[in-house]
């Protein structure tokens, strides 16, 4: 069988996407995957790399825009619906699954003029516009989290989660505490860093004076505020690691005691698939808002705490971070609901559905 998976922009649409795309090969060694999107998105650098062949249109998002960017935004969607016409008739697909993003949208309305099975997936608990719109034209929506359930026909949409790429799966490792042990966390704002996380983390160390010999801090900062964020621990004397990136990210997770971070749906399956405790701290300029009604998903089951961007200060943050570590039932009380929200198997579901449905 042959797979298309469109979309991406962010890590948070394309990763769930690689882990499907990962399961679809792994079921026959006759499968065939295509990935579909822009040359502005990170599929364009990051799946080369990963040995996935990639077909590049035109698209671009509308929202927000003034009526000449618009205009010129829904030319390039109808050029990019032209090229998805011609990719779907020289790869013949079976399948065609949207994972979000503005590539998604041309392909998945062609694949419904040519006739051919086609899905999406939404990984956050309020949906994005392109899926709300596709949501009406699919064989099968996939939802990660049941917020998410009331934008979208009832009788085509199943709760699968969000996948997780299978090196977070197989090469996580749960640290093991022991009394008198440092306590790790370990801080990111996503593949690029989030300069605002970065600033709280360096303004709550005054706060976190009194514990600084126990606290061992592993922090990806993204390039641009590295060296800034090198400096400022190195100023104030804690032991810090701080990388532009981090390539193994299930090492990172295996030896954090707490998570400070975003909360967008990736991060959110994969702290949820390692039982990670996390402070998150949404971005509050993501579309609706949807990384703060992530967030709640979890708070509201006792499996996170939040600080919202409008409340952050170094000293709310470190108050937040001595609570958890001077009080480990309770840090342990949110890994374990953390851990039970979890759902392993989603991109097994997704794949089982699209080539059996």
């Amino acid at each position: 069988m042959r797979l298309i998976i469109a979309g991406g922009g962010t890590g948070g649409h394309l990763f769930p996407g690689i882990a499907v795309a990962d399961e679809f090969l792994a079921r026959s060694p006759e499968n065939e995957v295509l990935f579909v999107g822009t040359e502005r998105g990170i599929e364009a650098r990051l799946l080369p790399k990963l040995g996935y062949k990639l077909a590049l249109i035109s698209a671009s998002g509308m929202k927000g825009m003034g009526t000449i960017k618009k205009i010129m935004s829904a030319g390039r969607l109808l050029y990019g619906y032209s090229q998805s016409r011609k990719i779907l008739k020289e790869f013949r697909p079976d399948l065609v699954l949207g994972v979000g993003g503005y590539a998604s949208a041309p392909i998945v309305l062609a694949a419904r003029g040519m006739g051919i099975r086609r899905f999406i997936h939404e990984q956050n608990a309020f949906p994005g516009l392109t899926n709300k719109v596709l949501g009406r034209f699919v064989d099968g929506v996939f939802i990660s989290m049941p917020e998410a359930e009331s934008f979208f026909p009832k009788e085509m949409t199943q709760m699968t989660g969000n996948p997780i790429r299978k090196e977070i799966l197989w090469g996580f490792q749960e640290r093991v505490r022991s009394v008198g042990d440092t306590f790790s966390i370990l801080v990111f704002g996503g593949s690029a860093g989030a300069q605002r996380v970065n600033s709280a983390l360096l303004e709550a160390l005054p706060h976190l004076e009194g514990v600084k010999g126990k606290l061992r801090i592993t922090h990806q900062t993204g390039e641009k505020d590295a060296a800034r964020v090198r400096e400022g621990y190195q100023a104030q004397g804690f032991q810090a690691q701080v990388l532009s990136f981090i390539d193994d990210m299930s090492a990172a997770y295996g030896a954090a005691d707490l998570v400070v971070c975003r909360a967008g749906a990736t991060t959110i399956a994969e702290v949820t698939a390692c039982g990670k405790g996390c402070i998150f701290i949404p971005f509050p300029y993501a579309s609706d808002d949807h990384q703060r009604k992530n967030a709640e998903s979890l708070v509201h089951k006792n499996a996170g705490v939040m600080i919202l961007e409008e409340d952050l200060t170094g000293e709310r943050l470190a108050a937040k971070i001595l609570e958890l570590m001077e009080h480990p039932a309770e840090l342990a009380e949110i890994e374990k609901n953390a851990r039970a929200l979890a759902q392993l198997d989603a991109a097994q579901a997704i794949v089982a559905a699209m080539v059996t449905g």
